[in-house]
């Protein structure tokens, strides 16, 4: 017998407030039209006054435990994805151990931008398969709302906040690309990237700071290194594109999302997307698209998945599951 890591529960959560493409017109030189064409977003989720990332990846997370039929005692740890916690520390995730009042096992955050969620899977993978955990939370939060320059229309249009969640555990499998779980992972970074997409603040400048992309240059690494960490996946699990029944990417960008597609020879209609409506998450893009995806009843047990994502560092990889 081989051990899998197997997901047994998903949640999101979505702030109230909801900021269609119309509401930038009255600050910037920017349309419904525009953003439309150059991104496919329609509209993005922004937290509250004093709603934070690990109240987001809270609600996500109890979201996540009902949908598993379980109770935070019953995890082992949580890991949380994010680039905008709470505080420079502690941990959002330990904030949101306390939260549901889980007073055992541990908790950490993963900071990989977007490919944060994929970083934080991957850990936790590696962890039930050495047999360190039984039961992993997988969150995936962002309040990017929060480091935006909204005088830069090429970024402050493009992000949004929210937060999913899921649940990881050990359960015995054949051994076969047929197995339900987690068949393989392929991470990658090259820091000679860094001012691609960045962030202009931070300890040593005593600032929170603001976004900064180079939004050409991260599209043509994203089509290329997303395609390809995708095929390197399903070559380590023993599988072809041609196997695969959902891609659910990082939703940052629907041309992105469209070119990976077309490059891996896969029709859009096993694509999960939800960049309309939540515009980029970051980290928290791929929990709530799995979480949507099930919801709408796209993705089921037994169905190959394929997630993908790349972001700042440049940081990106994917992880091949069966549901």
């Amino acid at each position: 017998m081989t051990k899998r890591s197997v997901v047994i529960g998903v949640g999101h959560y979505l702030p109230e407030r909801v900021v269609p493409n119309s509401e930038f017109e009255a600050s910037l030189d920017t349309s419904d039209e525009w953003i439309r064409s150059r991104s496919g977003i329609e509209r993005r989720h922004f937290a509250a006054e004093g709603e934070t990332t690990s109240d987001l990846a809270t609600y996500a997370a109890q979201a996540a435990l009902a949908d598993a039929g379980l109770e935070p005692g019953d995890l082992d740890a949580i890991i949380l994805a994010t680039s905008t916690a709470d505080l420079t520390f502690p941990s959002a995730a330990t904030m949101v151990q306390a939260r549901l009042e889980m007073t055992t096992g541990f908790a950490f955050d993963v900071q990989a931008v977007c490919a944060g969620f994929i970083y934080a899977l991957s850990n936790a993978n590696a962890m039930i398969l050495s047999g360190q955990v039984k039961r992993v939370m997988v969150i995936g939060a962002e309040t990017f709302s929060r480091i935006m320059d909204w005088t830069d229309r090429s970024t402050c249009v493009l992000f949004g906040d929210g937060a999913g969640a899921l649940i990881l555990e050990a359960q015995d499998g054949a051994g076969t690309a047929e197995d339900r779980g987690i068949l393989a992972v392929d991470l990658n970074s090259d820091g000679r990237y860094k001012d691609l997409l960045y962030v202009d603040g931070g300890v040593s400048t005593g600032t929170s700071g603001y976004l900064r992309m180079q939004g050409n240059q991260v599209f043509r690494h994203a089509v290329e290194k997303l395609a390809k960490t995708a095929e390197t996946a399903l070559e380590r699990a023993g599988l072809t594109p041609g196997d695969v029944d959902w891609i659910v990417p990082h939703q940052a960008n629907i041309r992105i999302i469209r070119g990976t597609a077309k490059k891996m020879g896969l029709s859009m209609d096993k694509v999960v997307v939800t960049v309309q409506d939540h515009g980029n998450t970051s980290a928290a893009s791929i929990p709530l698209a799995l979480s949507v995806g099930k919801a709408r009843g796209q993705i089921k047990q037994g169905d190959l998945v394929v997630t993908e994502a790349i972001g700042g560092g440049l940081a990106w990889g994917a992880v091949v599951l069966r549901w």
